[in-house]
């Protein structure tokens, strides 16, 4: 089985290069163009559903990708942004921001660990094959959880985790194996 995934359009604190999270950023004219063009990309891969962050960039990203496949779009709530608490709105280069995303354990002040944002993202992946095994799924979502699904499909260095993130509508795929598989794999 396999699942596709992308992140929002731009948004103006992509431009501005600060720390998104939970606040609702609109896209900006290049994020919706972004999307429209993810709309051609997903156009013949066979995507049947959409598990769609609640965060507005997330949600019109999704929208305006749906244009030529017309699938439904269900709202996962746990593929929100990571929350980073004091950090959102701050710039990404921030020292303090910088530090507290190589810590997995620690939450962000006001926000939450990097391991609670995993926990939730893995707990929607497990759920997938079971939920829906006839569907080949696109998730609609943001830069730290493009990260999270990275991490549960592909083995990542500790030190290149917190660099990782999909580009904006950037489409990756990635595909489910048996634990036979897996064993093959590693074996």
């Amino acid at each position: 089985m396999k699942i596709y995934i992308t992140r929002h359009g731009e948004t103006s604190w992509n431009l501005e290069d600060k720390v998104c999270g939970r606040p609702d950023v609109e896209l900006t004219d290049l994020g919706r163009r972004q999307a429209m063009e993810l709309a051609e990309k997903v156009k013949g891969k066979g995507i049947t559903r959409m598990l769609v962050s609640p965060l507005g960039r997330a949600q019109e990203t999704a929208r305006l990708a749906n244009a030529y496949i017309q699938v439904p779009m269900q709202i996962e709530e746990r593929l929100i942004e990571h929350s980073f608490g004091d950090y959102e709105g701050a710039p990404r280069k921030d020292p303090g921001f910088q530090a507290a995303k190589r810590n997995l354990t620690a939450r962000f002040p006001g926000g939450e660990s990097i391991l609670e944002a995993v926990h939730r993202v893995y707990n929607v992946l497990d759920e997938i094959p079971e939920k829906y095994p006839n569907d080949t799924i696109l998730l609609v979502c943001h830069g730290a959880v493009s990260r999270y699904v990275h991490t549960y499909f592909e083995d990542i260095a500790l030190e290149d985790f917190a660099r990782y993130s999909l580009k904006n509508c950037e489409l990756k795929e990635y595909h489910y194996f048996t634990r036979a598989d897996i064993s093959l794999k590693r074996g």
